[in-house]
């Protein structure tokens, strides 16, 4: 036998919790594009509406929020259109909440095929934030269309150059999606009980959030509770970008990095130190 002989693949525990392997994960990048795929196709395959229902879902929930905060519960909106702010809030959340949804219960919904063949198993979760993307986009288009008819025809909003950012909050979105997903998704292999507690978690998550309120409408001595939360930056951000209007602080958004990446980093090495042996325990 050659001594010298290469091998293409070499399959071996990582040295290092913290280990990313770019270019493995490059290399399995087809698997990747059928994974995104298999989501945005299958899922709708056998339905009447198909994709339209990324435009029905945001619309209906813009109404009823329209109704129950707006017109019953009368909550600000910074003066700006109610059918705009709530828009805004449903589209970025939608995209956060779906995300972390289904990331948290990634070793579990496909333990079968991690039991039978090897990839990077980070391929998973990955699939799951950026086939997310896939129905962003279009929530996005239905926002910006409202956008300019509120700009250009109404001119009841004023979008500055913040909108700029926007690329850069939906990655900061995405990470904090994917962090938050990986650490609930290793710890229900052995507790599955926490998959229950974040749904409903989710839910409560939402007001504690400013998606149907603004920072401003918060009694002034809980304001910093709100603040404290690191997708408020990125919400504020969003809308004063779009809308022109919000009590957005770019040291709020500096906030929200900084939280987002340390919590990244910690989902990545539990992320890292559980996949080495869950299929024992899932």
């Amino acid at each position: 036998m050659n001594s010298e002989q290469q091998w293409t693949e070499e399959i071996k525990s990582q040295d290092s919790l913290f280990a990313i392997n770019f270019k493995e994960l490059w290399h399995y990048r087809d698997l990747l594009l059928m994974l995104l795929k298999r989501d945005f196709i299958t899922f709708y395959k056998q339905t009447i509406l198909g994709p339209i229902w990324f435009f029905v879902q945001p619309i209906l929930t813009s109404l009823i929020y329209l109704v129950l905060f707006g017109q019953v519960a009368k909550l600000s909106t910074d003066g700006l259109p109610q059918l705009a702010f709530y828009l805004a809030g449903i589209t970025i959340w939608n995209y956060f909440s779906d995300s972390l949804t289904k990331t948290s219960t990634v070793f579990q919904t496909n333990a079968s095929i991690f039991g039978k063949v090897y990839f990077p198993r980070l391929i998973m979760p990955l699939s799951i934030v950026f086939s997310g993307l896939l129905k962003f986009v279009i929530q996005f288009g239905l926002f910006i269309a409202v956008v300019l008819y509120y700009t250009f025809i109404e001119k009841s909003i004023q979008p500055n150059l913040w909108v700029l950012a926007t690329p850069f909050l939906i990655l900061l979105m995405a990470a904090f999606a994917l962090g938050l997903g990986m650490i609930f998704s290793s710890m229900t292999t052995k507790y599955k009980d926490l998959s229950f507690l974040l749904a409903f978690g989710i839910q409560l998550y939402m007001y504690a959030t400013p998606v149907v309120y603004p920072v401003s409408a918060m009694p002034e001595k809980y304001q910093w509770l709100v603040k404290a939360n690191p997708l408020t930056g990125i919400f504020e951000c969003f809308r004063y970008g779009y809308l022109g209007s919000g009590s957005f602080t770019p040291s709020s958004l500096i906030f929200s990095t900084f939280f987002i990446s340390i919590l990244l980093i910690l989902g990545i090495v539990i992320f890292n130190k559980v996949e080495k042996s869950f299929m024992d325990t899932v």
